[in-house]
């Protein structure tokens, strides 16, 4: 996984990011900082669209959805995700990897991938 931060407008609330590049998607894993100073989580799906155009005339838009978590539900969070990930595992089997990825390249405490 790459330490990156996004590579549009630098957002001064970011204190730290990494990106998981997975096909025609990118994933933002980013902690940002409120005005009481608190830490937060946000995850953001960015995806790039065609909006007009052919070939080389081809216009491209960024669809992005964005999921904040915050620290008092992180257990909840990662409790309900390593559940419903072993629910898939179990239902159908583990899945290949995107020949751009690695298996390592998905980590987080406390969940196995």
């Amino acid at each position: 996984m790459k330490d990156n931060s996004y590579q549009q407008a630098p957002e001064k609330d970011i204190v730290y990011s990494k990106s998981i590049k997975a096909g025609k998607r990118i994933y933002y894993i980013d902690v940002k900082r409120n005005s009481k100073n608190e830490l937060y989580l946000v995850i953001t799906e960015s995806k790039k669209t065609m909006v007009g155009g052919e070939d080389e005339f081809a216009q491209f838009n960024y669809e992005r959805h964005k999921i904040f978590i915050y620290p008092e539900d992180f257990s909840k969070f990662t409790d309900s995700l390593s559940d419903v990930m072993k629910f898939i595992f179990d239902h159908q089997g583990e899945l290949p990897q995107r020949q751009d990825e690695s298996p390592k390249d998905i980590q987080i405490d406390g969940l196995e991938f």
